[in-house]
């Protein structure tokens, strides 16, 4: 497909681009295609590039349309086959969109195709698109890594979706709703006044670039058809990709030689320390520290598939796409039509997923459903993974072991046991704690973290006291100890 010379036989499809706004804009290419034809079919007549067209042009809108769809797909689809029925007409069809055709413009590339697809010729008549005058208004160069985004899918987002490292710019801010919708979206990774700038009829004599705070982008006077956002980028090392670049850059061969050194094998400690540091966060109820240590783990994440990509193993692209597909095959509920009741339904229907997964997975692949809990855990964590995922399919050969009463014979046998039975009877106790826990919807795990938390608090607040009595722990007896102990618990009104 390419543009023809004007002056060529008028059958067929004409796709022309109107520009940005400014009559003056028009191609000469189009001014003199607009000479030789007497009908003009317009996405929109919301176009100032209208008001000078030549005069003998008989103008036809598809505004209707509009008003007749909520959705703009549907809108769409409904012109485009207007324009391919038109387009079989001996004398052809001219239509024109604002900008150019192929650029931010959902209905040419698809007349395009649809067109190649019946046999029927194209010419495209290209025009200024809203780009060009755009950057020119900000005084900017989009490269090298400008991003550019239709507002209308933005807003359907629950984040932006792009990198933020990246300047953005947003077409169609046309309406204080839609404007809205995008100020949400984009505030999940930009700051509430994170700075940004309208540009308003960019081309035309009205153009107006405004620059305002990303909260305040719904308040402006000024948003129209013609409206587009500009959204300069968070700090260079804000995205995940240019996170990506600092692990691969460590990782090369002019980069850190410990770093270069690691291993699938050398790193695993660091995955469990850093693992831990993270739970002790969220134990914590530390939210700086957490944002912390989430990037020491995700550090741990992204060295282990550097080194799968040099492996020749898989990229972090991989794990990505099967995470994302995995959570999305198993959320039909979410993201297609599958009802479910409520939670309970909701782990049914997860299980029997999981299930069809472990057949497809063949001979080598997970087939039991306690296949894929994890050897490493700790014991408390184990027992109460295995507990939750047989639960899942109503087995209860586990549930009697948290009645209270067993626990209680449990202990008492316990007290009068041999050491190798008593090893075998607080097994059996630890086991029928987990279950009593699972059964009250509590975590075995971490309530002993907690438990743990408390007490280390509580002996360093006495370790403390004592160094300040000028005595050390060792030095008391063992009624000082107690005593210390005992007013350790009002300094903070617990233990």
């Amino acid at each position: 497909m390419s543009a023809n010379r004007s002056d060529e036989v008028k059958g067929g499809i004409t796709l022309m681009g109107l520009g940005p706004g400014d009559p003056a804009s028009l191609t000469q290419q189009a001014l003199d295609w607009l000479k030789q034809i007497d009908q003009l079919y317009v996405r929109t007549s919301h176009h100032p590039t209208l008001s000078g067209l030549p005069g003998h042009l008989t103008v036809t809108s598809f505004d209707e349309l509009y008003e007749q769809f909520d959705d703009f797909e549907d809108v769409y689809s409904a012109i485009i086959e207007r324009v391919l029925t038109v387009g079989q007409q001996p004398e052809g069809v001219t239509y024109a969109v604002p900008g150019h055709p192929f650029v931010a413009e959902a209905t040419c590339p698809v007349i395009a195709k649809r067109a190649g697809e019946l046999g029927l010729p194209v010419k495209v008549i290209h025009g200024l698109s809203f780009l060009e005058p755009s950057f020119s208004a900000l005084g900017m160069d989009p490269f090298p890594q400008i991003v550019l985004i239709d507002a209308l899918q933005l807003s359907m987002n629950h984040t932006p979706g792009y990198s933020p490292s990246s300047p953005a710019l947003i077409a169609q801010i046309y309406s204080r709703s839609v404007a809205s919708d995008v100020k949400l979206t984009l505030m999940a990774a930009y700051p509430d006044e994170h700075p940004v700038k309208l540009v308003h009829a960019a081309g035309t004599p009205d153009e107006l670039v405004e620059p305002l705070p990303l909260h305040d982008i719904d308040h402006s006077d000024h948003l129209g058809l013609l409206s587009s956002l500009f959204v300069p980028p968070l700090s260079a090392q804000a995205s995940f990709e240019a996170f990506q670049e600092v692990i691969a850059r460590l990782r090369a061969p002019d980069g850190c030689p410990w770093d270069r050194e690691q291993t699938h094998l050398s790193l695993r400690p660091f995955l469990l320390e850093e693992t831990y540091e993270t739970l002790d966060a969220l134990d914590r109820g530390d939210m700086v520290d957490l944002e912390e240590e989430l990037g020491d783990l995700m550090l741990q994440i992204l060295l282990h598939a550097q080194i799968a990509t040099e492996d020749g193993d898989f990229n972090i692209h991989h794990v990505l796409d099967g995470i994302a597909t995995k959570l999305i095959r198993r959320h039909p509920h979410v993201f297609s039509e599958v009802e479910v009741d409520g939670v309970l339904g909701v782990i049914r229907n997860w299980e029997a997923i999981k299930a069809e997964e472990r057949e497809e997975n063949g001979p080598s692949g997970k087939k039991g459903l306690l296949d894929g809990v994890p050897a490493g855990l700790p014991a408390l964590s184990k027992a109460q993974e295995v507990i939750d995922r047989v639960g899942r399919v109503n087995f209860t050969g586990l549930k009697e072991k948290g009645d209270q009463q067993i626990i209680i014979d449990l202990l008492n046998s316990y007290a009068n046991a041999d050491q190798d039975e008593k090893a075998r009877l607080l097994g059996e106790l630890l086991l029928g704690l987990s279950v009593l826990a699972h059964q009250d919807g509590v975590d075995a795990e971490s309530a002993l973290r907690e438990r743990l938390a408390k007490f280390l608090a509580r002996f360093s607040r006495m370790e403390s006291a004592a160094r300040e009595s000028g005595k050390s722990l060792l030095d008391m007896s063992e009624s000082e100890q107690s005593r210390l102990w005992a007013d350790t618990i009002n300094l903070d009104g617990g233990d």
